[in-house]
Order: C-alpha cells, then sequence, then structure tokens
C-alpha cells in the first residue's frame, strides 16, 4: 500500500516551510519567483486576486473539496496555524460560492495569511474592504452545502499546478507561484540575484545604454530567423 493510500483523509500536522524562509520570499514577486523556479509554478491566471493590492507568502494547506462544498474548508480553518495559506481545489467550478465575508473574518481572527481557491468566492466587497488576500478563479452569489467528504493536507492540483502540504506559495498582483517546500531556500539567492539583474537592465534602458537586450542577436540566430554573423 503506497504512503498516499494510508494517509487518512484529515491530515492535522504537517511540516512546513519554515517562517525564515517564508518572510525572504515574502520580499520577491511572484514573477521572480516563478522564473527562477525555471518558469513553472505559476498557477493558471483565472486564479487571481479580488484586488491587485493584495499579496502573501506563507506555507500551505491543502484542500480537496467537491464541487459547490465547503465542508473541508471549515476543516481546514479548524486546523490552520498563523501564517499559512488555505489553498483549495474546487475542481473550477463557479456554481456556487466556497466562501464569503463570514469565513474570511475568520480566517483574519485565525491569523491565515490568505485563501487560494480554484473555484468562486462572494461577497467581493466586503473582503476587499477587509484586505484578507483572497485569490479565486470567480465570483457567485450562490451559498455551497457543507456535507460532501472531501480530503485535507494531502497533494492537489490547482491552476495546472501540484501543491503539496507546507509548500511556500506566493502570491501578488500577478497572481500566484507555489515553490517546493525542499526548494524553497535555494531558490532564495537566486531570486536576489535576478532581482539586481532586472534591476540594473532597466536602469540601463533609462540611461539608453543598452535598449535591445544582450541575447537577442544571439537567440534570433539559434532560431534561424537571421544567419551568422548578422545582427539587427
Amino acid at each position: 500500500m503506497s504512503q498516499a493510500a494510508a494517509l487518512p483523509d484529515v491530515v492535522r500536522d504537517i511540516d512546513r516551510v519554515p517562517a525564515d524562509i517564508v518572510a525572504k520570499a515574502a520580499q520577491f514577486p511572484s514573477s521572480i519567483l516563478a522564473d527562477v523556479a525555471g518558469r513553472r509554478g505559476a498557477l493558471s491566471g483565472r486564479i487571481a486576486p479580488l484586488a491587485p493590492s493584495m499579496r502573501f507568502a506563507g506555507p500551505a494547506i491543502t484542500v480537496e473539496v467537491r464541487p459547490g462544498d465547503n465542508l473541508m474548508i471549515h476543516a481546514a480553518m479548524a486546523v490552520a496555524k498563523p501564517g499559512d495559506v488555505i489553498v483549495v481545489d474546487g475542481k473550477g467550478d463557479l456554481s456556487s460560492a466556497l466562501m464569503g465575508e463570514i469565513m474570511s473574518q475568520q480566517c483574519v481572527a485565525l491569523g491565515v495569511a490568505a485563501v487560494v481557491i480554484d473555484g468562486a468566492v462572494r461577497d467581493s466587497e466586503a473582503i476587499r474592504e477587509l484586505g484578507f488576500p483572497m485569490y479565486a478563479a470567480g465570483l457567485n452569489p450562490n451559498g455551497p452545502t457543507k456535507f460532501v467528504p472531501g480530503r485535507l493536507n494531502h497533494p492537489i492540483s490547482i491552476g495546472g499546478v501540484t501543491v503539496n502540504p507546507g509548500d511556500l506559495v506566493v502570491g501578488d498582483a500577478d497572481g500566484v507561484t507555489v515553490i517546493e517546500r525542499a526548494k524553497a531556500a535555494a531558490m532564495l539567492p537566486l531570486a536576489a540575484d535576478k532581482v539586481a539583474a532586472e534591476t540594473k537592465r532597466i536602469e540601463d534602458i533609462k540611461n539608453r545604454k543598452a535598449l535591445a537586450p544582450a541575447w537577442l542577436n544571439g537567440a534570433l540566430r539559434a532560431a534561424g530567423v537571421i544567419k551568422e554573423g548578422e545582427t539587427l
């Protein structure tokens, strides 16, 4: 029997990405982290913040629900620790909201850092006023049911990305990036280097020192667009 098959549906205790790694990762845009992680880990763009000012970083509490039922999200909130990010595989269903203002207020009181849902939410104006980072695939005023079983803290797939419990999750106006817990620390120096390189590139553009990237001609030759020795 595999380890996954032996797990109970509700897993209460998980290994989380360390708090110091989360704090350092929070300084970087989600795009930078996605780039240094191999241009992978970014969730589908349809999962977006309710307001562009929302941003967060934290370890994932993973939730799998049946479409339109939020029972397991309530279970996740019951086991979440301050700083956790609740990540919900809602199967992309937009026929009813899985969360609204009341649950968002509860998350704030519990210290939950954010919620990411591949599904719908409601009470969007109230959640924006609250300032709680809520990322969802859409909105719907219908309420959910609360009686269909699901799974808590198992691997899930959301927005085209596999998320394991305790993985690093970072979100901002561009969307959400997930980095495996074991790789998160190694991404931080790469992210710092990329920020430095991009900052210099922007300065060179503003100063008109380099109005085209240095790699452009080589890439065009490799693609067969221009001949060897030829430049734009």
